[in-house]
């Protein structure tokens, strides 16, 4: 179920992939229950992460990056740190592949040489500040305003549900500085020292993800220098549109990852429990639930690693590309769905207990079809995309 298909895959990205199956396999699965019961991990991981690759990716090499690395590199990435079980954990821990692009392609290079070092060796964190409690998938109704104030700009305004909240240095942040502009314009996008005055954050409770440090940020007249743009002036809605590609493709990616955990986790366990006389894969009916996930898990396999293709061609950008990731993202986060509700089924009572990685994603199924941009949101956008 999880071979690679060699047209797509070089020796070095099977190095990698085996680099973070080691790291995954000591550092984050034997630790993900007891972290997620204590809804958080140590600082420190960041900068185990780093040491292995996986904080560079994308990046560039003169910030300590890892250039050179396609879309493949993430996939890879995903499965295999997903077999830790954990998608808070995942999630806080590479907080910083949403939250420091905007810097990396759109921040001054001073800003860049200041900040970019720190965040890829897992000295500092960064998070991705734009949903809004009013707003939610709906970016350009954001309310929260930068006012100018001779060389700096007066942040005003709440953002929520964002991942490393609370223990993020940096913030990488959606704000109106044009009030009498509609929509998606008189948006900008800055960059603000999380410990700045002026900024008070809560901790939030969820239903699932509770090894991730998630928040509620309010900005009351906090002071940000305005050469922390990032990008021009009233272009902020162009910056923050970029930055959807990858994340979208990233959450495809894990979601992938997890389900085919829950399909790892319902096929041992079928081979080995017996019900009856008899193991539960000698059931035709638990045999026939176990190609389901699978038949889902390979068509998703194949559109994923379709879509990491386009996003390496020049000629393959634009908006059937936007499309389809839209697509993609549905298909993938319905396949979690499906496998881990048919592997919680399968597992029967030991599927609803806490501790086991198909119960655990069962819980978090929902924030994957959520976040980056709901279901619906996804729909709708792909037809417009697509000229309906």
């Amino acid at each position: 179920m999880n071979r690679l298909n060699p047209l797509y895959y070089t020796p070095e990205h099977l190095a990698f992939a085996d680099t973070i199956r080691r790291f995954t396999a000591t550092e984050l699965t034997p630790n993900a229950h007891a972290w997620d019961e204590a809804e958080t991990f140590p600082r420190e991981l960041y900068k185990k992460a780093a040491d292995v690759g996986l904080l560079g990716l994308g990046f560039e090499a003169e910030y300590g990056g890892i250039e050179g690395t396609d879309a493949f590199y993430v996939l890879l990435a995903s499965i295999e740190l997903a077999q830790c079980g954990s998608g808070g954990l995942c999630a806080s821990l590479l907080s910083h592949s949403i939250g420091a692009p905007p810097i990396q392609h759109f921040a001054n290079p001073e800003i860049k040489a200041a900040v970019l070092p720190g965040i890829l060796s897992g000295d500092k964190i960064s998070a991705l500040a734009i949903t809004e409690p009013g707003g939610g998938s709906d970016v350009a109704a954001l309310q929260t305003r930068a006012v100018r104030d001779g060389d700096d700009f007066l942040v005003t305004g709440e953002k929520i549900y964002i991942t490393s909240g609370i223990r993020a240095d940096y913030y990488s942040v959606a704000v109106r500085t044009d009030p009498n502009a509609k929509g998606a314009a008189g948006i900008s996008m800055l960059l603000i020292d999380a410990h700045s005055p002026g900024i008070t954050k809560t901790p939030l409770d969820k239903m699932g993800w509770w090894a991730s440090d998630t928040a509620q940020i309010h900005f009351d007249n906090c002071r940000v220098p305005a050469k922390n743009l990032l990008g021009a002036e009233n272009m902020g809605f162009f910056v923050i549109m970029n930055n959807f590609n990858m994340e979208r493709f990233s959450l495809a990616a894990s979601s992938y990852g997890f389900a085919l955990v829950c399909y790892q986790e319902a096929l041992a366990w079928a081979q080995e429990r017996k019900t009856f006389g008899k193991r539960l894969i000698d059931h035709q009916v638990v045999r026939h639930k176990l190609v389901d996930m699978a038949t889902q898990l390979t068509t998703t396999r194949t559109l994923l690693e379709d879509t990491a293709w386009r996003l390496g061609q020049k000629d393959q950008q634009g908006s059937e590309l936007i499309a389809q990731l839209c697509m993609l993202k549905n298909v993938a986060t319905r396949t979690m769905q499906f496998c881990s509700d048919s592997a919680v089924q399968t597992l029967g009572g030991m599927g609803f207990m806490r501790g086991m990685r198909s119960e655990r994603i069962y819980r978090e199924v929902k924030v994957n079809m959520i976040g980056g941009g709901a279901e619906e949101i996804m729909k709708d956008l792909a037809g417009r995309q697509l000229g309906y």
